[in-house]
């Protein structure tokens, strides 16, 4: 049965820990933002289905409080072949380049069902999706089983569609934002509305609750976006120095400098947002709109580079506001500033009415 009141009733700080999947994500940080007060999230996301379920259950074993999982929602492999082809050349030249293989450009489904029977087994409080809409036999189906579903927009129409498909809640990711575009559809000037305006546009269309994300790294921040609507802020890139994420040391050095950001298919052939890097630079411009296809081609090059420390060749996902993220501490003394900074902030906003 479906439980009573929101997930996000139930916590002591107005935060969740984003899902952050390929590597950064660990059932250890999931942890430490439940003990925080906040919403840990475990990534589902290039996780085989029976690592998920250990993840779970590490998880539930450390901490009695309320967690997520994130899946990705699977497209329908629809590439370019050229195109694709092409981009292999091209990555298969910088690999060798540097010593190492390029993969083979295919599509795959990331274990899609055997994971949602895994999250129907397991009943963590929410499974959210991203880069697509569950159908509503999915929604229903979690309701069933007591779990909230939550849906990752980046426009109101796709707003619109997940209420209509029975979301609780939306994860409404403006432009801003670290990573991957949660966009239903991978196409450029879909879903680059900045997290504020895009706050606004989503709640004059749905009534849902609002978990904001963009770039948030302080809780001035996520103290603008309560303000705006949301009943909750995502934070991502202000976790990955952390001790409990699964970052690499190269991606962590990387972190620590200033570097613009800006979206890129490069990587994965889908948008995402990362530090501006030498294999974006070079390659950005021919990248194909073909996910995960250029995900698993490019993915044996990056694993060599952070092996050897090799910043310039890896994906270096952080939102706009990384600059702002802190350094050296835990998760929970992350959560716990951020909470701090959210009471200075709205404090200071009713000083100044």
């Amino acid at each position: 049965m479906r439980r009573e009141g929101s997930v996000l009733d139930r916590l002591r700080v107005p935060v969740v820990q984003a899902p952050l999947a390929g590597g950064p994500s660990t059932p250890e940080l999931a942890t430490a933002a439940v003990r925080a007060g906040a919403l840990g999230f475990l990534a589902g996301g290039y996780r085989g289905a029976e690592a998920l379920r250990e993840d779970i259950c590490h998880v539930r074993g450390a901490v009695a409080g309320p967690f997520g999982v994130n899946l990705f929602v699977p497209g329908d492999g629809t590439v370019d072949a050229a195109e694709i082809e092409s981009y292999a050349e091209r990555v298969r030249r910088e690999a060798a380049g540097v010593g190492a293989e390029a993969g083979q450009p295919a599509w795959s489904d990331d274990e899609w069902q055997s994971k949602l029977d895994v999250v129907l087994a397991e009943r963590p409080a929410v499974v959210s999706f991203t880069f697509g809409c569950p159908e509503r036999s999915l929604c229903d189906a979690l309701h069933g089983a007591g779990v909230e579903a939550w849906v990752t927009v980046t426009e109101a129409g796709e707003a619109e569609q997940a209420a209509g498909a029975g979301a609780d809640a939306l994860v409404v990711q403006g432009v801003e934002a670290g990573g991957h575009r949660g966009s239903f559809l991978d196409r450029d000037g879909v879903g680059e509305v900045g997290m504020i305006a895009l706050l606004r546009l989503v709640a004059s269309r749905v009534d849902l609750p609002l978990v904001a994300a963009g770039g948030i790294c302080d809780g001035y921040a996520a103290a603008a976006a309560l303000v705006a609507g949301a009943r909750a802020a995502q934070v991502g890139t202000a976790l990955l120095d952390t001790p409990e994420a699964g970052t690499s040391p190269a991606y962590r050095e990387a972190l620590r400098l200033t570097g613009p950001t800006r979206l890129t298919r490069a990587f994965t052939g889908r948008r995402a947002r990362g530090i501006v890097n030498g294999f974006m630079d070079r390659h950005d411009a021919a990248a194909p709109s073909a996910y995960p296809h250029v995900h698993s081609l490019t993915a044996p090059m990056r694993a060599a580079a952070r092996a050897r420390g090799d910043p310039d060749l890896i994906n270096l996902w952080a939102g706009q506001g990384h600059a702002l993220m802190p350094h050296g501490v835990s998760a929970e003394e992350v959560i716990a500033r951020l909470a701090r900074e959210i009471r200075a902030a709205l404090d200071g906003a009713r000083a100044r009415m």
